[in-house]
């Protein structure tokens, strides 16, 4: 009998670990959609990534749905999201008496109405589901806080694709893609993801604002969203838009560096950033909050692969983007120990972390 995986949508970074799981546990990827308070809509297109998808994957219709799937599979998988779909698919996992796992992202408490309703619930999951995937060593410790154990929390590594990221970039790609965009001569900065509050947009264009013009330096953001015609109108920014996934690699090697501001919200914590990962491969250092995933969880570290700054601090913010375009030494250094860092975190490693729960699960 197959294992039942339960997610919103088939992003392309998944799409590895997936078909891994399906050759050796039979995985059955059930999407939901939704999850976003913003998803965009190039994204948001289900129906095609379900078309598309190499291994087996289907519409899941929504909680009553979700309720009924353990009759079909020996265990089921399921993220902290989605709104009912988490306490349905557990309840029907115990009535079915199938093993359920806890994919977990969270790592702070949310502090929203709904979610403090729900608290009850989602910590009867947290305490009684047979074992816990964490996004990564943040997640563990807060897990093991609820949990009150953590002998059967496995951390998966996030991981995005290294062939992909971490291939080398000419610098005829470079010139070509700063010519597409006309983009003008001196360094780069760069951001890629939603173009959203919860992501530092706000507090990076504030921080950008300021910059001296001395710096010479152009900000160059990928991705849109609500706060996309407020990027698109900052000084010395240029907004992309959304681009190839195979074209960021070499946005990252045309860049000095990239940024991951996000602020914490009552709704949201940043629960990773894989942007970072994309960025560390390509050996460029990270300027990231210390409200995202992969600072709290060890990935990007003060002074050794990037730089950390107080989330919502536009003026720390600026002086850590100042320092690093003023400093090539430092650039070479963190961006030579980030590539170090992030080559560990494989689809291979996550997989395996994925095979310790289900063990431990099905026991």
């Amino acid at each position: 009998m197959a294992i039942a995986l339960i997610t919103n949508y088939l992003a392309a970074y998944r799409i590895p670990l997936y078909e891994r799981l399906s050759k050796t546990h039979g995985l059955e990827v059930l999407c939901f959609g939704g999850g976003e308070r913003y998803v965009p809509a190039w994204f948001a297109d289900l129906d095609a990534q379900l078309a598309r998808a190499s291994f087996p994957a289907r519409r899941l219709h929504g909680p009553p749905d979700a309720l009924t799937v353990a009759r079909r599979y020996e265990a089921v998988i399921a993220p902290f999201a989605g709104g009912a779909i988490l306490p349905a698919s557990y309840a029907g996992a115990r009535m079915h008496r199938r093993a359920f796992v806890l994919w977990a992202s969270v790592w702070a408490q949310p502090r929203s109405r709904g979610h403090l309703l729900a608290l009850p619930a989602t910590r009867q999951i947290y305490r009684h589901a047979d074992a816990v995937i964490a996004y990564g060593e943040h997640v563990r410790r807060f897990v093991a806080q609820v949990r009150g154990r953590d002998d059967d929390v496995v951390v998966a590594p996030q991981s995005v694709e290294p062939e992909l990221f971490r291939r080398a970039v000419t610098r005829e790609e470079i010139e070509q893609f700063s010519a597409r965009h006309a983009l003008p001569q001196g360094p780069l900065a760069l951001y890629v993801g939603r173009l959203v509050p919860e992501k530092g947009v706000d507090v990076l264009l504030d921080a950008w604002s300021v910059m001296p013009h001395s710096a010479e330096a152009t900000l160059v953001l990928i991705g849109d969203g609500p706060l996309a015609a407020r990027a698109a109108a900052a000084p010395r920014a240029r907004l992309l838009g959304p681009q190839p996934r195979e074209q960021l690699p070499v946005a990252y090697a045309a860049a000095r560096f990239a940024l991951l501001p996000s602020v914490p919200m009552p709704r949201f914590r940043e629960p990773w950033g894989l942007v970072c990962n994309e960025a560390m491969h390509q050996g460029r250092p990270m300027v990231a909050s210390d409200g995202v995933g992969a600072v709290a969880g060890g990935l990007v570290r003060d002074g050794e692969t990037g730089l950390v700054v107080p989330a919502g601090d536009a003026l720390a913010l600026r002086s850590a983007i100042e320092h690093l375009l003023a400093d090539e030494r430092l650039r070479a250094r963190l961006g030579a120990a980030a590539r170090d860092a992030v080559a560990d975190y494989t689809y291979d490693a996550m997989a395996a972390a994925f095979d310790r729960a289900l063990a431990l699960a099905t026991r």
